[in-house]
């Protein structure tokens, strides 16, 4: 799944309208018709008064098709034209005299006096602005925006919140609409994947209008999605005559006292994610609570109550290295020195990372393709601090190709960038903000590691299963609140039974 640009688009519909002998008068008809087929599915009731507010771009000649449409099936209508500029495209040109011709409630906004009066109820479709705009609404617009916003009415958006920028932090916060539902077109547009813009952009869906794909197949893109599609293209089917040396030993090296539960929880998502053998490294306090509550875990211990040698005996495949660790003086030395000399497939995470940090030096000896999973606060002891989500995705990038390293950045629509691309995963929600949750994601990438994915993709694999478990456990009788660390481990194979 590609994230173009806005240039991309533009060129994707020039693509599509040459390529199926089209015009755009045409392809506007089928996105808009798209939007409207997924309104009435989710809004039926031909009571309830619409809004449709246009703009005098394309975007607006969006939303007077699908007044068009809306008034074809009988529902209630009032569309507004906002007049904040002299100038009309062609096309919406061309829809606005379709409208009128049907003799549709049309109204021109033109100041404050003209604004809508907007019920309880009613639902408002905004098509003022799309994907284009450069500035901030400002006059009578950016008022009308905030009296949609205020109203207690749904809003819809077309494409894009209008005052929403395409590929720049938000100026005004008081001039972006805040949509309920966002019905974009053939692709997600980074703006969505962002949490600067979450309280403009609730909920999106994509909708196919049939963009070129030879355009789309083409396009070479900086930002992409990965999803069930992407992850099923590389998801290696187990032979029948495999056994478990065929994947892989996967090592977790962490705890400290009053942290093994991270390791119990790590070490455990390995062995459910598919690593054939799974070992832990762990102090000396920990080893009754791992060896009874993880049975088929190995176990080696260092000091009583915290990490300070790294003399593991075990040869694994892949290493998962930071979960309950700690940052005691010790264990930061004996670190050091570990890290200098490992030569393994690595997972850092949590204070491994920390200690990374604190040692600046340390970032330049990360092996190649090594893997590192940040939160954002970790992330900004790594990297420093950013003003807004494009510097943060621009540091991200240029962490990753420096170090010549895999950066998961955790969150919503987890970013994973290497060599110079970024993808976001499409699975998960806020289920996952719960304690122990980056423990078992560093334990199931560890083991997708060990069992031979590259470091690219079993940081895309292992970040979408994270995701997905929570999906399905929300989907059958989990609340989001209630989900819990243990909860994902155990959904892990019916996540897996979805890639067969």
């Amino acid at each position: 799944m590609k994230i173009l640009s806005a240039k991309q688009i533009y060129e994707a519909d020039r693509a599509t309208i040459k390529s199926q002998a089209i015009s755009s008068t045409e392809l506007m008809e089928r996105a808009a018709f798209a939007c409207y087929e997924w309104i009435i599915k989710r809004f039926p009731d031909r009571s309830r008064l619409f809004h449709v507010c246009c703009g005098m771009g394309n975007n607006g000649g969006d939303g007077l098709v699908v007044s068009r449409l809306l008034l074809e099936n009988g529902f209630r209508v009032h569309t507004h034209l906002i007049n904040f500029s002299e100038h009309r495209s062609d096309d919406f040109k061309v829809n606005l005299d379709r409208l009128i011709e049907m003799k549709a409630l049309v109204t021109e906004v033109s100041g404050v006096a003209d604004f809508p009066t907007i019920e309880h109820g009613d639902l408002v479709i905004d098509a003022i602005f799309g994907i284009g705009l450069k500035r901030s609404p400002s006059g009578f617009t950016k008022k009308l925006i905030q009296r949609i916003n205020n109203s207690k009415a749904g809003i819809i958006s077309l494409d894009f919140p209008s005052g929403l920028f395409s590929a720049s932090t938000v100026t005004d916060k008081e001039a972006v609409i805040r949509a309920n539902h966002t019905l974009t077109f053939q692709v997600p547009k980074l703006a969505f994947l962002l949490p600067d813009n979450q309280e403009y952009v609730k909920e999106w869906q994509v909708l196919d209008i049939g963009l070129d794909k030879d355009y789309l197949n083409s396009a070479d893109c900086l930002y992409h999605g990965s999803d069930l599609e992407l992850n099923k293209g590389f998801y290696k089917v187990r032979k029948k005559f495999s056994h478990k040396g065929s994947f892989g030993h996967s090592l977790l090296i962490g705890g400290s006292f009053g942290k093994i539960g991270a390791m119990v929880l790590a070490s455990r998502a390995a062995l459910k994610a598919g690593s054939g053998l799974v070992s832990t490294y762990i102090p000396k306090c920990g080893y009754t609570a791992m060896q009874s509550t993880n049975p088929e875990v190995m176990v080696e211990v260092d000091d009583e109550n915290y990490i300070q040698y790294f003399n593991f005996k075990t040869n694994p495949t892949a290493i998962g290295l930071g979960p309950g660790l700690g940052t005691h003086l010790k264990t930061k030395k004996g670190f050091v020195d570990f890290f200098s000399n490992c030569k393994a497939p690595m997972v850092i995470d949590a204070d491994g990372l920390n200690i990374i940090a604190e040692f600046s030096d340390l970032s330049e000896l990360i092996p190649e393709n090594t893997i590192l999973t940040p939160h954002p606060k970790e992330f900004e002891r790594l990297v420093g601090k950013w003003h807004d989500d494009y510097a943060k995705l621009d540091k991200l990038l240029a962490y990753s190709q420096q170090h010549n390293c895999v950066v998961v950045l955790k969150g919503a629509y987890t970013a994973i960038a290497h060599q110079g691309k970024v993808w976001f995963n499409m699975s998960g929600n806020p289920a996952l903000a719960t304690a122990g949750s980056g423990d078992v994601l560093t334990g199931i990438i560890t083991a997708l590691l060990s069992q031979g994915y590259t470091s690219l993709e079993a940081s895309l694999l292992g970040v979408y299963i994270h995701g997905r478990t929570a999906d399905l456990a929300v989907e059958e009788n989990e609340s989001i609140e209630s989900f819990s660390a243990t909860d994902a481990i155990d959904y892990l194979g019916r996540v897996y039974k979805e890639f067969v």
